[in-house]
């Protein structure tokens, strides 16, 4: 079953409120197309979910830039800082990513055509995954001084938020956003910077996740029929992406003006409730 327009305009709005606040915006959107009656494991849907979150990636480019100007791209040596810090971080997150996703698709799914988005339509580990992620925001929230937090980020930060991203790749649920924001404050950086450094990873890995879903669509339709089908896809997923892109904004205003009024426990707490609720939907047979 494809979905509608107005279901993926609904789709992007989920996406674009969801993606930039650190409360798991996968699970919030195959959760929604779930109760729509679609099939968030299906080529289409995985496509359209990675095409919601190029939306979101236009609107933390535009929210972003001038911090990244003023804070990576100022001088020689900052610009090369960030692509140093940049790159380990990438590194880390395909190399974990990568390996995580290879596991479970052959030993835990138990190979042949097993695919890691079969997962996706499990709202029980969606709900572990959304509890892990608020358990690790409730601790950074706590644990995190405001005197010993520092702009400066190093190779060590870098590669612990990107191996933390690694394990947010195959578990939809696991916010993304929320888990770098945190181990990096959980590593003594500043909040601000913390938050522009994972949504600069974020603009990196999303290309490589539109080519990703792309391929995997064109794989599942053929060769004759991927390239039409795949076509035919694009227009609806440009629909959600103006939908995430607009909601995408408004999203990253709240959660810098949270972040930095020191109220980063509330998404925690958002987490763990909404873990609760999809564990009650789980047990009703959604």
């Amino acid at each position: 079953m494809s979905p509608t327009i107005l279901q993926i305009i609904l789709l992007g709005l989920i996406q674009g409120a969801a993606e930039l606040l650190p409360v798991s915006s996968s699970a919030h959107v195959i959760v929604a197309e779930k109760l729509m009656g679609l099939d968030p494991s299906s080529p289409e849907m995985t496509f359209l979910l990675v095409m919601l979150h190029t939306g979101t990636m236009f609107a933390v480019v535009i929210y972003f830039w001038q911090a990244w100007r003023e804070g990576f791209f100022a001088d020689r040596r900052r610009f090369n800082d960030a692509v140093c810090w940049v790159g380990i971080a990438t590194l880390c997150t395909l190399a974990l990513g990568g390996a995580l996703k290879l596991f479970l698709e052959k030993v835990v799914l138990g190979g042949g055509k097993a695919e890691i988005e079969h997962l996706f339509s499990s709202l029980s580990l969606i709900a572990v995954a959304l509890a892990a992620a608020g358990g690790l925001i409730l601790v950074a929230a706590v644990r995190t001084r405001e005197d010993t937090r520092r702009e400066q980020l190093t190779w060590r930060d870098s590669a612990w938020i990107g191996l933390v991203q690694g394990v947010c790749i195959p578990f939809r649920g696991l916010s993304r956003s929320g888990s770098t924001i945190s181990v990096g404050l959980l590593a003594g950086v500043g909040r601000r910077r913390a938050e522009e450094f994972s949504f600069a990873l974020a603009v990196v890995l999303t290309p490589i996740a539109i080519a990703a879903e792309g391929w995997r669509l064109f794989k599942a339709q053929g060769a004759i029929h991927g390239a039409s089908h795949l076509g035919g896809s694009l227009l609806p997923g440009l629909i959600g992406l103006g939908a995430s892109f607009g909601a995408g904004l408004l999203a990253l205003r709240l959660l810098s003006r949270w972040l930095e009024a020191g109220r980063w426990q509330y998404f925690g707490y958002y987490c763990l409730t909404a873990a609760g609720i999809l564990l009650v939907l789980a047990q009703a047979g959604f």
